[in-house]
């Protein structure tokens, strides 16, 4: 499938969707949990229902009611899967899985889609070795598919979070293992992705501690219990709309966005901010009005999923705008900097790679036929690039939207945007 969009006058309000990745915590914790939770308003995209069958497989029920789900958990006592988990495109399924899975006192068989089996899990596969698990990858080489079998009693391990998936896998596995469990941390990336899971573990009452992010000690022999609770709205999704509307010189107003809660991507507000749009703050939703952007230097450590749709805003900033210390998203679902770098090349960026990032340079962008690569967030910044220019332009692979934000397209033509499906 392919989007096609054009040049468009953008004005208008959005209701941004729930968060993915509280959406996929909330489904994990209620499974582990003892008694019936219930999550209201998540986001039902494509890796959401991958979250939501792994946890059926570990014995979870499931009910869903209008628009919420009753989560009937397994008080910590998993099943041993009777069919292979498929995380689909989802990493955050994946990774949380395989901590789950050693907790089962059996063996448990994780794959996912292309993407995912070319992903490097190699660190965490080697910090649930460290804990008592016995983890293989069928290949040998790192990489899904993998072959977990428990139990993981707790215990030492040193851990490269170069991706913090890993990280946030083993705190909230570490708690229903028999031992503490102390990880000391080489590398830690993408440190509001931790602080979101951190929040759940407090919510719970989980006795950990956390030394500035460079140690984690977690107590053994722990539970989580049931809870209710309504899923925030996404600012990775946000994203999109706030650098179309800085780029595109209109104005939208995306509901349900609280600057409150952890996720990283909010500081995309004032990111924009400081490139020149005009951003208003209000109870009941954020507006951003584009033009006159000047470039930047950003450090994206922290907000890795933000750079697609960054990359295209430095492209109408005058001057540069340098994107940096963001190796991680060249193990993304595609490697996010070179392909960022290809496909806006095709459109006519002035776009530099590096090892760790992007520097752009204010372009002249015209229409061109590009790939998505299959990647939901390049799919969507392309799209976002070719509503702001003239003439036409195709993004192949545009169902990977569906990944995160199935109505994207139908949002965008809410406000204005001529997007269409072929």
């Amino acid at each position: 499938m392919r989007f096609i969009v054009k040049k468009s006058d953008i004005f208008g309000t959005v209701d941004i969707p729930a968060s993915k990745s509280h959406t996929i915590r909330a489904l994990f914790f209620a499974a582990l949990a003892d008694g019936e939770s219930k999550i209201i308003k998540p986001l039902l995209s494509e890796d959401g229902l991958s979250a939501l069958r792994a946890i059926q497989t570990f014995g979870a029920r499931v009910k869903k009611i209008d628009d919420y789900f009753l989560i009937k958990g397994v008080s910590g006592r998993l099943q041993i899967p009777d069919n292979v988990i498929d995380a689909g495109n989802s990493g955050t399924t994946m990774n949380v899985s395989l901590s789950i899975a050693s907790l089962v006192n059996g063996y448990t068989v994780l794959t996912g889609d292309s993407q995912i089996r070319n992903r490097d899990i190699s660190p965490l596969v080697a910090a649930l070795n460290n804990i008592g698990a016995s983890v293989i990858t069928t290949k040998n080489n790192g990489k899904p598919p993998v072959i977990v079998k428990g139990k993981a009693t707790g215990g030492y391990t040193r851990l490269d979070a170069t991706s913090s998936q890993f990280l946030t896998s083993l705190l909230i596995a570490s708690p229903l293992m028999e031992r503490n469990t102390t990880i000391d941390l080489n590398i830690l990336n993408e440190v509001p992705y931790v602080e979101i899971t951190l929040w759940r573990l407090d919510k719970q009452g989980i006795k950990y501690q956390n030394d500035g992010f460079k140690q984690f000690i977690i107590q053994g022999n722990q539970s989580y219990k049931s809870f209710e609770e309504t899923i925030p709205a996404d600012f990775s999704s946000a994203v999109f709309f706030m650098a179309l509307a800085a780029i595109g010189g209109g104005e939208i107003t995306m509901k349900n966005l609280d600057m409150t809660d952890k996720q990283g991507d909010k500081r995309v507000v004032s990111i924009l901010q400081e490139m020149g749009a005009k951003v208003a703050i209000k109870p009941d939703g954020i507006t951003i009005k584009g033009g006159g952007l000047k470039g930047v230097e950003i450090d994206m450590n922290s907000i890795p999923d933000a750079l697609p749709a960054l990359a295209v805003v430095g492209c109408f900033a005058e001057g540069e705008t340098r994107l940096l210390n963001v190796v991680q998203a060249r193990n993304k679902e595609t490697d996010r900097i070179r392909v960022m770098r290809e496909e806006l090349t095709k459109m006519g960026a002035d776009i530099e790679e590096l090892e760790d990032g992007l520097v752009i340079r204010r372009s002249k962008l015209k229409s061109a036929s590009v790939d998505g690569r299959g990647d939901h967030r390049v799919v969507m910044a392309l799209a976002i690039a070719g509503l702001c220019i003239e003439g036409t332009t195709a993004i192949d692979t545009a169902e990977a939207a569906s990944v995160t934000f199935p109505n994207f397209a139908e949002l965008i033509t809410k406000i204005g945007g001529d997007i269409s499906t072929n």
